[in-house]
């Protein structure tokens, strides 16, 4: 007895016209109706994938200039995302090269931070601000378990989908780190309104203090809606606008300030107090204005953790308990 396996075509599906002329597995609308942003290193496009209609986002890599083929900053963020799979954390799908061109392909989320803070009609209760502070938070305390630097985060690079599900984007900047001793990285990183005092001051050898900063201006827009240092593009300009809230900072607060590679060259000329307080307290809750008094800390070293802010009054004590935002 021989057994004999019939195989069944499957019927071809039927595609609506506009996929048909597709010339990608990808669909996206013809010239830069399709383009949803730009990240570090290239165009983000909004496609659909013509059999599953599955939404992603396109990320096309910048091959111009290259000599040396492949773009090693573009290996270095796949083989990080690659190696990353959280819940608020944006997630890698595959890497398609099409006609010459090469793209990340990534799962697609509807807003990003900015836009949603922004929007003329739609706003977030203290409960839906507290989850998504707390999302960005966990992927925070994630990444730094495995040894990552995101590098750059802020609200632009923080995606939000329909259903309240907050996820870091943007790993153009990011690497991995040394934990158990100190290795010389660029400070040429962070957006300059979210980079940390110390990457202005010249420092290379820092830790996930720098990215805690930052996040530290985003939980200023989801309870403000304005960035809290809006400077004009230059470190003096962004030190100027930091110690015109926080106060100038001195060797009793800050030990290693001196230390710093341009602490000389970007001495600053006239003691200004700190008005943190008056500007910021009224305006948020006791346990959320301790919270961001603690990652403002000039000294990184006493900055919190990501997972030390998780357990903060704010998140595990402070009403209203956190509720997710949707749409």
């Amino acid at each position: 007895m021989v057994k004999k396996i019939m195989k069944r075509l499957k019927t071809k599906p039927i595609l609506p016209d506009e996929f048909k002329t597709s010339d990608s597995v990808y669909f996206r609308k013809p010239g830069n109706e399709s383009v949803v942003g730009s990240g570090t290193y290239g165009k983000v496009f909004k496609a659909i994938h013509v059999y599953t209609k599955e939404l992603v986002a396109l990320k096309k890599i910048r091959m111009e200039g290259e000599r040396d083929g492949f773009p090693v900053t573009a290996v270095r963020e796949i083989k990080l995302l690659q190696s990353l799979k959280h819940v608020n954390v944006v997630s890698l799908q595959e890497v398609m090269v099409e006609k010459n061109d090469c793209f990340m392909v990534f799962e697609y989320l509807s807003h990003d931070l900015t836009g949603l803070l922004n929007h003329p009609t739609f706003k977030l209760n203290p409960a839906q601000k507290k989850d998504l502070a707390k999302q960005m938070f966990e992927g925070l305390d994630y990444l730094h378990r495995r040894g990552v630097l995101h590098r750059d985060i802020k609200a632009a690079n923080i995606l939000v989908s329909n259903e309240g599900q907050l996820k870091l984007a943007d790993f153009g900047l990011a690497r991995f780190y040394a934990k158990r001793r100190q290795l010389d990285y660029t400070n040429r990183v962070i957006t300059i309104w979210y980079r940390s005092p110390e990457l202005l001051l010249g420092e290379t050898q820092y830790g996930p203090a720098v990215d805690i900063w930052s996040a530290a201006c985003v939980l200023v827009e989801i309870f403000t809606r304005h960035a809290i240092f809006p400077g004009d593009g230059g470190e003096i300009s962004q030190l100027d606008k930091i110690y015109a809230i926080l106060g100038t900072p001195n060797s009793r607060d800050w030990p290693g300030l001196k230390d710093m590679q341009w602490f000389e060259l970007l001495r600053p000329t006239a003691r200004k107090p700190n008005v943190f307080a008056d500007k910021y307290k009224e305006r948020v809750t006791p346990a959320a204005y301790e919270l961001l008094e603690a990652m403002f800390q000039y000294d990184p070293a006493k900055r919190p953790t990501a997972g030390d802010v998780l357990e903060h009054p704010y998140f595990a004590v402070e009403e209203p308990a956190p509720q997710q935002a949707i749409e």
